[in-house]
């Protein structure tokens, strides 16, 4: 009997090592392996039935006898299950599938394809194809990735580095340790790829201190890829020297932008750089400087292995490719699900996520962490796309969507997004680190009943968004003012509503 289990971060929490012991116990032959996403199914156990897969869970110790016996009710074969069947899996086609640190099984689906690719190409050649698949920085900003590269392929200089930021501090994001623990490779010839494509020799991967597994999985995979040539003086024994090393930041959430994330990476204090000049010019150890987040080098690979149209033909608009929405909060149905740009913003919460865990009606959806701004059900044929969410005021972010159902109280909702920015800046700059104070402070006259507090809200609002030294201060308003202007009646004063 052959059995996959989860061994992703949310599957452990909740007993999947008890009961991985107590299947190895009994005989079965055991693969661990990442997650597919579905949370709300782990842990989550895959039963090979002549060839197939089929899902059980979420499991309990408890159900390790009928399970082994045949008799535990399942989902059936797992890629039948709606919520995985109907995604498009090109950056997560292994999560969940393979034991993330055998190499071997990484190559059998179509791992170091493109790193052989690449290997073929020459270093502009290698730009150039991220140029052509129309990849944008998953982690936020959105920025073309192929020109960054180009930048930095341009630069002069003896000495050029590939960063990975991996510090996924935004609320509602999992994606980048998902990967991380379950297809770590993926990343790993992601960066080599980098690095040959803009001549750096050198990577970082700058991982949370919060993501313990993650650490301990990229650790392991990056030492296996240096002991069979994937890395070290010999990208895959006819390539240029490419190696790296696993960082572990302290924990700050400044140091999710790049510039901090460089200070702290070279050991000074994690505070924001003024730019120009770029990291692209002037980033680590002041060398050019690639800095990409975990998705976006993780999609690289397949990029080069199905060519740069094949991945811009998914997608809408200038948002090309595939994006992981990572649903959380209160719905029923919570998880990763991969994606092509374009899903309406009411099919992503209703249909894929199933609306609300509490089964009340939805109020708002929170997209892009905790600097994302809200939207209400007004808003739900907005579409995923960079472009569309900013028009409507919002932005995709990390692609994090939190859902609230209709007892969120949305002033607290915004006290919390300004408290949260007073607590997390780095004290660089002053709208930042004394706007988001007074922010707390205007809020909680507010709901004292202070009605002309709402105009020196939106007032402090602006000054931070265009002050403000980096994303911290400058985004903090998007969830202050979208609760203010969607949600006016959780603003309304005491003498408001007394009238």
């Amino acid at each position: 009997m052959k059995i996959y289990l989860s061994q992703d971060a949310v599957a452990r929490a909740l007993g999947a090592d008890d009961i991985a012991k107590a299947l190895v116990d009994a005989g079965v032959e055991l693969v661990r392996v990442g997650s597919r996403g579905m949370t709300w199914l782990e842990p989550l156990a895959e039963v090979e039935i002549d060839g197939l897969r089929h899902a059980y869970g979420p499991l309990t110790l408890a159900d390790v006898p009928a399970l082994l016996d045949g008799s535990l009710e399942g989902h059936g074969p797992t890629e039948d299950i709606p919520f995985l069947k109907n995604q498009t899996r090109l950056t997560f086609q292994r999560c969940g599938v393979i034991d993330p640190l055998d190499l071997d099984a990484y190559r059998a689906h179509g791992g170091l394809s493109g790193l052989s690719r690449a290997l073929d190409m020459e270093g502009m050649g290698v730009v150039e194809e991220a140029k052509a698949s129309g990849l944008r920085g998953r982690g936020g900003a959105g920025f073309p990735t192929g020109i960054k590269w180009e930048t930095v392929a341009k630069a002069e200089a003896d000495q050029k580095y590939i960063v990975c930021n991996a510090d996924e501090g935004d609320s509602a994001t999992f994606a980048d340790r998902m990967i991380m623990e379950g297809d770590p490779f993926s990343l790993i010839e992601g960066m080599a790829i980098a690095g040959i494509g803009v001549g750096a020799t050198k990577g970082y991967v700058y991982l949370r201190s919060e993501y313990p597994d993650a650490i301990r999985v990229m650790n392991d995979a990056v030492k296996i890829a240096r002991a069979n040539g994937v890395l070290g003086a010999s990208v895959m024994g006819k390539g240029p020297a490419f190696d790296m090393e696993i960082r572990v930041g302290a924990g700050a959430y400044v140091c999710g932008e790049e510039t901090s994330l460089l200070n702290s990476l070279e050991g000074k204090r994690g505070v924001v750089r003024p730019k120009p000049p770029l990291p692209a010019l002037e980033g680590f150890l002041g060398k050019p400087t690639v800095v990409n987040n975990v998705i976006s080098l993780a999609t690289i690979p397949v990029i080069f292995e199905k060519g740069a149209q094949a991945y811009a033909d998914f997608g809408l608009g200038r948002s090309r490719g595939t994006i992981p929405l990572q649903i959380a909060g209160n719905v029923k149905f919570g998880g990763l699900y991969e994606v092509a740009f374009g899903l309406p913003l009411g099919d992503i919460v209703n249909s894929i996520g199933g609306g609300t865990r509490s089964g009340r009606p939805v109020k708002a959806v929170q997209v892009g962490g905790p600097l994302g701004a809200y939207f209400s059900p007004d808003q739900f044929d907005t579409p995923f796309g960079y472009e569309e969410f900013d028009g409507a005021g919002g932005l995709i972010g990390h692609a994090g969507l939190t859902i609230f159902d209709d007892q969120a109280d949305m002033l607290q909702m915004a006290r919390f997004a300004m408290e949260f920015c007073a607590v997390e800046s780095c004290g660089k700059c002053t709208p930042c680190r004394i706007g988001a104070v007074r922010g707390v402070e205007t809020i909680d006259r507010i709901a004292a009943g202070d009605d002309a507090a709402k105009e020196l809200l939106a007032d402090l609002c602006e000054t931070m968004t265009d002050g403000s030294l980096c994303a911290l201060g400058g985004f903090t308003p998007y969830p202050v003012m979208s609760a203010l202007t969607l949600f006016p009646d959780d603003f309304a004063t005491t003498k408001e509503a007394a009238e």
